[in-house]
């Protein structure tokens, strides 16, 4: 899972792994290691009404209602956002490039709807 932050906006990118763990089992995490300690940010369906985020302990969790991932494993829509606070939340299937890159396994990534 990608994540980007940038002034008041959080964006997920995740693959096909991470949207289908998220579906089936309600929830995707990652880790990012530093050398005075980590990051963790990941996405959690609740059942609440919309999308929200929050930061505690060296923690991202950012949570989605139940019903928006209802069948989005398998279904055409690329993602969901919502502001609240000021702060805009972005999740979203990842596309692989279109030309590919060095050194960035792609292979588990939506195929992107530009390429041939």
């Amino acid at each position: 899972m990608k994540i980007r932050i940038k002034d008041n906006s959080v964006r997920y990118r995740l693959s096909q792994n991470e949207v289908t763990n998220l579906v089936q089992n309600g929830e995707t995490w990652s880790t990012c290691q530093f050398m005075t300690g980590e990051i963790t940010y990941g996405i959690l369906a609740t059942d609440a009404h919309k999308i929200s985020c929050c930061f505690e302990n060296s923690k991202i969790t950012t949570a989605i209602p139940k019903s928006l991932l209802l069948n989005w494993d398998t279904d055409e829509r690329v993602g969901f956002d919502h502001t609240v606070n000021g702060l805009f939340i972005l999740l979203e299937k990842d596309w692989q490039c279109l030309k590919p890159r060095d050194h960035e396994d792609e292979s588990n990534l939506y195929q992107h709807p530009a390429s041939s």
